[in-house]
Order: C-alpha cells, then structure tokens, then sequence
C-alpha cells in the first residue's frame, strides 16, 4: 500500500539525511517519551486520522493500513536503533511531527485510490 511506493522511500531518504539530529545529545530532553514512543504515539495518532475521516474503509482495508503502519515502526526501529530508547529533544519532536505528517499525506493519497 505505502511502504512500496517511492513516495516511501523518498522519506526514508529523506530521515536518514536528517539522523544528525537524533545521534545529538547537545540538545536539552523535551518530554519523557524516548524517540521511538514519540514516532509511535504521532504515527497512531495520524493513522486514527486516515481512518477517521474515510469511514468507509472496510474492516480489512483498515486491517491493511494497520499492517503497514506495524511495517513502518519496524522500519523505524532498524533505522533509529542506536537512539530510539533516548529521550527525545524538542527539535526531534518538531522532526517526527512533520516526519508523522508526510507519513499521513501517503496514506491520504493511497486510501483515495483503495476507495475509488
């Protein structure tokens, strides 16, 4: 669905151009979330959106959607192994923010397509 596009791989291009900001430990600690719990929670919290606001999604195109976002954390943790248990600064907050963002856009244009 999503984790096979290039729109995909682009932003994973585009995280592991910007894995500088999440090996620094310059920064001062924003929350008492480790980066990982922060990517999950806006991931979560984007994917209740998707499927919000396309109730017309079937319990198994909903169940396709839960798959690749479990695909995504997965990748996520392989990516940010070395940093995904620290706790994360506000300039990475901003990062997953946006990062969880993107991820919804593909999710937007691919849940347009599934119910066309």
């Amino acid at each position: 669905m999503v984790t096979d596009k290039d729109g995909y791989m682009h932003l994973i291009q585009y995280l592991t151009e910007h894995l500088g900001l999440f090996e620094s430990s310059e920064n001062t600690v924003n929350t008492t979330e480790t980066v990982m719990e922060l990517f999950e929670d806006q991931l979560s919290a984007q994917i209740i959106m998707v499927c919000g606001q396309n109730p017309q999604l079937s319990f198994a195109q909903r169940n396709i959607v839960i798959r690749e976002i479990d695909a995504i954390v997965y990748d996520l943790e392989e990516i940010l192994a070395s940093v995904a248990n620290h706790q994360a600064t506000l300039e990475q907050s901003i990062f997953v923010t946006e990062f969880s963002g993107l991820i919804k856009n593909l999710f937007d244009q691919e849940v347009a397509h599934l119910l066309r």
